[in-house]
């Protein structure tokens, strides 16, 4: 299925070119369910065949996952915190729970934004809570390319040297996701211990 998937995306890629890797990564980071694994990796594959160039497909990548969070960002901030004030009661969210998480994101929006990115399930939803709590647009767009850049990147480099084959592929794959998982539980890590080291100084 697998090997379909990319097959097709090899082909799509080509024809559609760097406009069709933005569109494909505008698609994943926002709302929509579909995995960058199957959208840089097939273009890193064209880049070593010649076919395309290895840093415009990363910067088109990292460019299609910031306008997909964007436009996450957008809607959270513009009818996402409406809807909560008004109906989060019945969700069991109140204004305290809602001015808990501006404050968090006030402090550590950048960390998190940028650790976001780099995890499966969360990079496609971390936009969400960062609009809610208005997190600084301009903080917000650094953070979430440096996240985005680095996992496209990875991406990117996976495919260049194993996209012809499938099953070094989805072993790779694998293992570039625990491998950035383990890098962004590191930085969590070293975050935590500076934020304390700054409270016992500071006390």
């Amino acid at each position: 299925m697998l090997g379909e998937v990319t097959n097709w995306l090899v082909k799509t890629i080509g024809n559609l070119g760097y406009g069709g890797i933005v569109a494909l990564m505008f698609l994943e980071s926002s709302f929509f369910p579909f995995p960058s694994e199957v959208v840089i990796p097939p273009a890193g594959y064209l880049a070593s065949k010649g076919e395309m160039d290895l840093l415009t497909i990363i910067g088109s990548g990292t460019l299609g996952s910031l306008l997909g969070a964007l436009f996450n960002y957008w809607l959270a901030a513009r009818m996402g915190r409406p809807l909560l004030e008004r109906y989060g009661r019945y969700l069991f969210i109140k204004g305290d729970v809602l001015a808990k998480a501006d404050r968090f994101f006030q402090r550590h929006g950048h960390i998190s934004t940028f650790l976001g990115r780099l995890l499966p399930g969360i990079r496609q939803y971390i936009s969400l809570p960062a609009g809610l709590a208005e997190m600084d647009v301009g903080l917000f767009c650094f953070t979430t390319s440096l996240g985005a850049g680095l996992w496209v990147t990875v991406l990117a480099l996976v495919g260049y040297w194993v996209g012809e084959q499938e099953v070094l592929l989805k072993r790779h794959l694998r293992i570039a996701t625990a491998a950035v998982a383990v890098f962004a539980a590191l930085i969590c890590l070293a975050y935590i211990l500076r934020l304390k080291g700054r409270f016992t100084s500071r006390s």
